[in-house]
């Protein structure tokens, strides 16, 4: 396998009895690019991210992630990547500084290397005179900057972002996405999921998933050449009309 791959996919397939979640899907993704991973909701996203995060084990198919199989490596798997979903990411009862020290225990940060990388996020972020402060007491956006910076503590290869800016206002989802990229910039790869379109822009790859499926994918650029549109959401809109699925709407 090439060595730029850090994820392969060959028909990976999940059953929840007779449903098919994700229903034979295949694809690579590089080291260092932005993988935009869309679909409306009930498409298969989290089940496929779950599976390739060492969570849930595939009914079938092939898959690896940072060369580690997903059958018989998951611990492996987890232990090296970062993840961040919208629904939970950070202890709304702990402060900035002890969601930073929790999570930099879990992912086996030496004492000087955490509290580096500490300062380093205060730095980043400009948070200092929020440090102590409880992390619910802190605006969504903030928290979900908070949460991507701590998914990233341990310098993960790859980090899976599961609907990171739901509910995010324009500009911290801009601001949000920065941090994205120069994250990818400096060679972290990143696996997002995303209801925002124009998000979809950023990604270096852009797939579609619907009833499981992938049934589109390639660079923004070249989807819309293909689909001959002017952008990414009139593209997902029409594909994701032809879902059978009842959780599309």
């Amino acid at each position: 396998m090439n060595a730029d791959i850090i994820i392969h996919v060959e028909s990976l397939t999940k059953k929840f009895g007779d449903f098919v979640a994700v229903d034979n899907i295949s694809f690579d993704v590089r080291k260092g690019e932005i993988f935009g991973f869309l679909g409306a909701n009930g498409a298969g996203k989290t089940t496929a991210i779950r599976m390739l995060s060492g969570l849930l084990q595939p009914s079938g198919g092939k898959a690896s992630v940072m060369g580690y199989d997903v059958y018989t490596q998951s611990e492996k798997i987890k232990a090296g990547i970062g993840y961040m979903s919208q629904r939970f990411s950070l202890y709304d009862d702990l402060t900035v500084i002890e969601n930073m020290k929790f999570y930099g225990g879990i992912y086996g940060l030496s004492k000087n290397d955490l509290n580096h990388k500490i300062q380093e996020v205060i730095g980043i972020l400009k948070i200092d005179e929020f440090k102590n402060q409880l992390v619910k007491s802190l605006p969504l956006g903030w928290k979900q900057k908070l949460a991507f910076s701590i998914s990233i503590l341990h310098n993960p290869a790859l980090v899976f972002l599961d609907e990171p800016t739901g509910g995010v206002d324009p500009v911290t989802r801009r601001e949000f996405w920065e941090l994205i990229m120069n994250s990818a910039h400096q060679g972290t790869t990143i696996f997002v999921t995303t209801h925002y379109m124009d998000e979809a822009e950023y990604c270096n790859t852009v797939s579609i998933m619907v009833d499981g499926r992938i049934d589109a994918m390639n660079t923004p650029q070249e989807l819309k050449k293909q689909f001959n549109s002017q952008d990414i959401h009139s593209i997902f809109v029409n594909l994701a009309r032809q879902s059978t699925r009842k959780e599309f709407e």
